[in-house]
C-alpha cells in the first residue's frame, strides 16, 4: 500500500497501528513524484488524499486494484481510467465530518470578525491602532442567518452548533430531510435571505460552478460565502468581481479552483478573506478514523470480501 501525502512521526505511528502485522504500507510525499513513480510499479492499494490520480498514474502502476480515498470526493481521480482497468475505488464518507464542520465554523466566524487581520496587526505591534473602518465591518454570528447549500453529514454536524450560538439556519438540498435542523428553501430563496451561505455539495457537472455572476447577485447584498468543499464549486473570477464591488462583505475558502492554490490568485489579496489551503478535514482524528476503515477495505480486497463504500 502507499500513502501519498507526507506522514510525520505521530501520523507514521498511526499507519503502522492501522496496518497492524499483516499489511505493509509505505508513505510518500506528494511532492517526491519520482518515488511515488517507483513505489507505484509494484503497489496494489493506493491510498489517495489530495494530488491528482491520473490516468498517468493509473498507466504506471500495473498491479494496481483498489484506489482508496482518504476523504469523500473523487473529482481527483481519473474514475473512467480506473473503470477500464477495472481498478475499485472506495471513498470514506463521514470520517472527516466534523473536522469540516468545525472549520466552516472558523471560517464564517475568522470572515466575521476579521481575525487574519487582527492576527497580522498583532503581530505586527500594529493591534490596538487597528481602527478607523474596521470596526464597522465586524459582526457576529448570532442573530443573522446562515445558509447550507446541501445537507449531507457536514451540515448536519453545523446546524445545531449555529443554532445553538443563535443563528437562524436555512438549508437547500436535493431534496427535504424532516429531521433537518433549520428551514428548507430553493436555492435562489436561500442565497436571497442568507447573511452567510455555506458550500457542503460534491463537485459534479451539475454542481461546477454552482456559485456564478448570476448565483451571487442574487445573494444579500453585504454578505458572505464560505467554501470548505470543492473550489470547482464557484467561478472564482465573478467571486473577484463580487468581493471588489462590495457586493459581498467578506468570504472563507479553504478550497479553490487549482490546488495547491497559485500565490497571484487574486482572491489572496483581499483582507476580508479568510484564507486555508484545503485542510478543514486534517486533524490526526480523521486519520484515526479513515486509517481504520482504509485498513479494513485492503484486508476484505486480500481476502475476497466485499469493499465498503465502494463507488466504482
Amino acid at each position: 500500500m502507499v500513502f501519498h501525502y507526507p506522514a510525520g512521526p505521530g501520523l507514521r505511528a498511526r499507519l503502522n497501528d492501522a496496518a497492524g502485522n499483516d499489511l505493509a504500507v509505505e508513505d510518500c510525499p506528494e511532492s517526491d513524484e519520482a518515488r511515488f513513480a517507483e513505489l507505484m510499479t509494484a503497489t496494489e492499494v493506493l491510498w489517495h488524499v489530495l494530488k491528482p490520480v491520473t490516468a498517468e498514474v493509473i498507466d504506471g502502476a500495473p498491479r494496481l486494484r483498489l484506489i482508496q480515498k482518504i476523504g469523500v470526493g473523487l473529482n481527483t481521480i481519473d474514475v473512467e481510467a480506473a473503470l477500464e482497468r477495472e481498478i475499485a475505488v472506495c471513498n470514506l464518507p463521514g470520517t472527516n465530518s466534523r473536522a469540516v464542520a468545525e472549520f466552516a465554523l472558523l471560517l464564517m466566524l475568522g470572515a466575521l470578525r476579521r481575525s487574519s487581520t487582527y492576527d497580522r496587526g498583532t503581530r505586527a505591534g500594529e493591534g490596538w491602532s487597528l481602527g478607523g473602518e474596521l470596526p464597522d465591518t465586524l459582526g457576529e454570528l448570532g442573530g443573522r442567518t446562515v445558509g447550507l447549500v446541501g445537507y449531507g453529514a457536514v451540515p448536519r454536524i453545523l446546524a445545531p452548533i449555529l443554532q445553538a450560538l443563535g443563528a437562524r439556519v436555512l438549508y437547500t438540498a436535493t431534496r427535504r430531510h424532516d429531521d433537518a435542523v433549520g428551514e428548507w428553501r430553493e436555492l435562489p430563496q436561500l442565497l436571497a435571505e442568507s447573511d452567510v451561505v455555506s458550500l457542503h455539495v460534491p463537485q459534479t457537472p451539475q454542481t461546477e460552478r454552482l456559485i456564478n455572476a448570476d448565483t451571487l447577485s442574487q445573494m444579500k447584498p453585504g454578505a458572505i460565502l464560505v467554501n470548505t468543499a470543492r473550489g470547482g464549486l464557484v467561478d472564482e473570477p465573478a467571486l473577484v468581481a463580487a468581493l471588489a464591488s462590495g457586493q459581498l462583505r467578506a468570504a472563507g475558502l479553504d478550497v479553490f479552483a487549482a490546488e495547491p492554490v497559485d500565490p497571484t490568485n487574486p482572491l489572496l489579496s483581499f483582507e476580508n478573506v479568510a484564507l486555508a489551503p484545503h485542510v478543514a478535514w486534517l486533524t490526526p482524528e480523521t486519520f484515526e478514523r479513515s486509517f481504520a476503515i482504509a485498513a479494513d477495505n485492503c484486508r476484505r480486497l486480500r481476502d475476497g470480501q466485499d469493499l465498503l463504500n465502494r463507488v466504482v
